[in-house]
């Protein structure tokens, strides 16, 4: 892969260095061989960027490198942008280190090991001649060393900013980018996020005839339910009133369950295969959304950048689905949201807290172990959580009770929520394999594998023009225009209080109490926004309060709303309508599409369910 270069010669052209300064931008995720690197796009709305993080359960991964073309030859200053992933937690040297190498000299070592916060780490000097030479990451310890972005200039004491929207200009000119992106075509229908829900919503639209654009940010589809997340398909489908909604599920669904299984179980290739038979749906993998353009209250684009070579496109459409779980759409375009409990008083919801607060179900980090039949060795990890014989796990595994950050924003500070995860599985391994007295049942195990995306219940919340309440849910209020429905418990998870005895502040373990309902049908009201006119919404993200949210969320659920969403999709283009004109004046064809379905007939429902409460 060519990286694209910024020479300076030009100081009022560019304006960030002399006019006899040569400089070059390396985005990392753009090295043409990753080695054992991962490019993580999770943060990239707080940090500015994607990054190669090195995620090898304490062994080293193998290197990354890449040619790298330098204008002319010189001596360069070498600036690496990297974090030191553990100092929320310890000061210190971190265990994130790597070194760099240009044309196979080593500069400074270790990166990634000081700081606080990201930062542009000096890395040294270096000589080189003009033309194309090789750069190398080398990572030395297989813990989440992670390396945003490499700069070289001719210029002494020229680091690039870091304030995060200063960053994004720089980079935005030094890799080149036009003003504008180009379009990437005109769709009936744009589908933003790949989940179980948009995977649905797309196919859908597509199969009533709508041209769909189908955008997701990672290189799978699925979701939670991937292979890079492990959670099984929750909920049940062929319930309630409109027994053909999630029908596509016996299409594309994984013929085995189970949380934390190997990656197998998950059948990714399958999902991408499904998709790919659809004639009218278009897949953009690896593009992340990052921007909206508006014309008065309804989207006009959502722009779009690939999380390996920067691209952007734009992309137009009359209707917009946010299936980001975040409800990312919405709130670029203004949308009217929520995050955290409400009270009790403000629904009449019991099951409520009495004060509404900032709380959200929190992220799981999954991990298991294997018997590798003879002495595994794991290094020591101790950076800020201490375990011993009273407060560790004794357990070779870790799925959904694994959750953190239900005391913190789930959006702004997700990059340490997930690093808190990974930071609670290696330290109490370590203790298990290293300090444990009675430890023989560790000895011949080793971490398999654990999560480095993390698998998110809540966020924001999209406000419709009907927000389901609890008491929905426990009378069963009938709504005329009921859609999907739901069968999970109200499972609204929170912290351990064993766990927050022994970690107080720093839970990672959740309880649960699954309060039971009967198959309850979801008014279409939920399904898109009240205030951004084209917008739907589909997932974890759609109008329900933190309570009903507790049913809603599991992903056989959110296929269903993502079905239902296409559906209406389909009437919009049929009349040229916008969503909240469906309910207003064709709620009965919308209710003929789902007694119908999209499905293929006669497929068998082979999914072994698992259902809130009796599992």
């Amino acid at each position: 892969m060519k990286i694209r270069i910024l020479f300076l010669g030009l100081l009022c052209a560019l304006g960030i260095a002399s006019s006899k300064a040569a400089s070059v931008f390396v985005e990392a995720e753009s090295f043409a061989h990753k080695g054992g690197w991962k490019v993580d796009q999770q943060f990239m709305d707080q940090m500015g960027s994607p990054y190669l993080l090195a995620h090898g359960l304490g062994v080293p991964v193998e290197d990354a490198y890449t040619e790298v073309t330098f204008p002319e030859k010189g001596t360069y200053y070498v600036y690496v942008r990297t974090y030191n992933w553990t100092s929320p937690w310890k000061k210190g040297e971190g265990p994130g280190k790597f070194t760099l190498s240009v044309g196979g000299k080593e500069l400074v070592s270790p990166l990634g090991a000081e700081g606080a916060a990201w930062m542009w780490q000096i890395a040294g000097k270096v000589s080189v001649k003009k033309g194309t030479t090789e750069v190398r990451l080398r990572d030395l310890t297989g813990f989440d060393g992670r390396c945003d972005a490499i700069y070289f200039t001719t210029e002494e004491n020229q680091m690039p900013p870091s304030e995060v929207g200063e960053l994004a200009a720089f980079r935005h000119k030094a890799l080149g980018l036009p003003d504008e992106a180009p379009l990437a075509g005109k769709y009936d229908l744009v589908v933003v996020g790949a989940g179980i829900a948009g995977m649905s919503a797309a196919v859908s639209a597509a199969r009533l005839g709508c041209k769909v654009a189908l955008i997701n940010d990672r290189p799978v589809v699925g979701g939670n339910n991937s292979s890079e997340i492990r959670v099984h398909l929750g909920g049940r489908i062929e319930q309630g009133p409109y027994k053909e909604l999630g029908g596509l599920q016996k299409e594309f669904g994984p013929s085995e369950g189970g949380n934390a299984q190997p990656a197998a179980i998950y059948e990714d290739q399958k999902k991408l295969d499904w998709l790919a038979k659809e004639k009218n749906v278009s897949l953009f993998l690896n593009y992340r959304a990052i921007g909206v353009t508006k014309a008065g209250d309804q989207i006009a684009s959502v722009l779009v950048k690939h999380i390996e070579n920067s691209q952007e496109l734009r992309f137009e459409a009359p209707l917009f689905v946010d299936c980001t779980g975040d409800g990312t759409i919405g709130y670029l375009a203004g949308a009217d949201y929520r995050m955290g409990r409400e009270s009790q008083a403000e629904f009449g919801e019991s099951i409520a807290p009495e004060k509404a607060d900032k709380m959200t179900m929190g992220a799981s980090v999954q991990w298991y172990s294997e018997d590798a039949g003879k002495p595994q060795a794991f290094p020591e990890f101790e950076y800020g959580v201490p375990f011993n014989e009273e407060n560790c796990e004794k357990v070779m595994m870790g799925e959904w009770t694994w959750e953190t950050g239900m005391n913190r924003d789930q959006i702004r500070d997700f990059e340490q929520i997930r690093d808190y995860g990974m930071l609670v599985v290696y330290s109490n391994w370590s203790f298990l394999k290293n300090h444990l007295k009675e430890n023989s049942q560790y000895k011949d195990r080793k971490l398999e594998w654990v999560a480095y995306i993390a698998g998110k219940r809540e966020s924001r919340r999209l406000m419709g023009d009907y927000i389901l309440k609890e008491d929905d849910l426990i009378k069963e209020v009938a709504h005329e225009d009921a859609s999907f429905i739901t069968t999970w418990s109200i499972d609204l998870h929170k912290p351990d209080p064993a766990n927050t005895e022994d970690f107080p502040g720093n839970e990672f373990k959740a309880v649960t109490k699954h309060v039971m309902i009967h198959p309850y049908a979801v008014p279409y009201r939920c399904l898109y926004s009240r205030n951004v006119n084209n917008l739907f919404m589909a997932g974890r993200n759609i109008s329900v309060t933190h309570v009903a949210l507790g049913t809603v969320r599991v992903m056989r659920t959110t296929g269903m709303m993502g079905e239902v969403v296409g559906m209406a999709a389909s009437i919009c283009k049929k009349y040229n309508i916008l969503p909240r004109a469906v309910y207003q004046s064709h709620l009965e064809e919308l209710k003929g599409l789902m007694r119908t379905g999209v499905n293929e007939k006669g497929l068998p429902n082979n999914q072994r369910y698992n259902e809130g409460g009796t599992l």
